[in-house]
């Protein structure tokens, strides 16, 4: 069994292999964090490749027998964005599914 074309023979191309081609798509999310005594806010954003832009929030509060780590504080609003966000995420993909498919419908999540 040969693993390649024969020697000095250019290898052809088949559908399957073009088929095979795919376009990457990146995406950048930005996040920004406001501080307020103990309180803190994320607010994230993604531009979806079509132009839309889904926006989050998330708060987190220090308990006031907390010592004062602003990272701490940052790390769980910034992962209470990030959630809302794949939450909004999913409801649009399901949203945009529902809108061209007819078939069951069930929850993505």
């Amino acid at each position: 069994m040969r693993a390649g074309p024969a020697p000095g023979r250019a290898r052809r191309s088949t559908t399957q292999e073009v088929a095979d081609v795919r376009t990457l798509v990146g995406w950048h999310i930005e996040m920004e964090f406001e501080e307020d005594g103990d309180r803190t806010k994320a607010a994230a954003m993604v531009r979806l490749a079509d132009g839309t832009e889904v926006r989050a929030h998330g708060y987190s509060t220090r308990h006031r027998s907390d010592s004062p780590q602003l990272r701490v504080g940052e790390e769980v609003a910034g992962a209470r964005a990030l959630n809302d966000l794949a939450m909004q995420l999913l409801t649009k993909a399901h949203d945009e599914i529902k809108s061209t498919v007819r078939a069951p419908d069930y929850p993505l999540m």
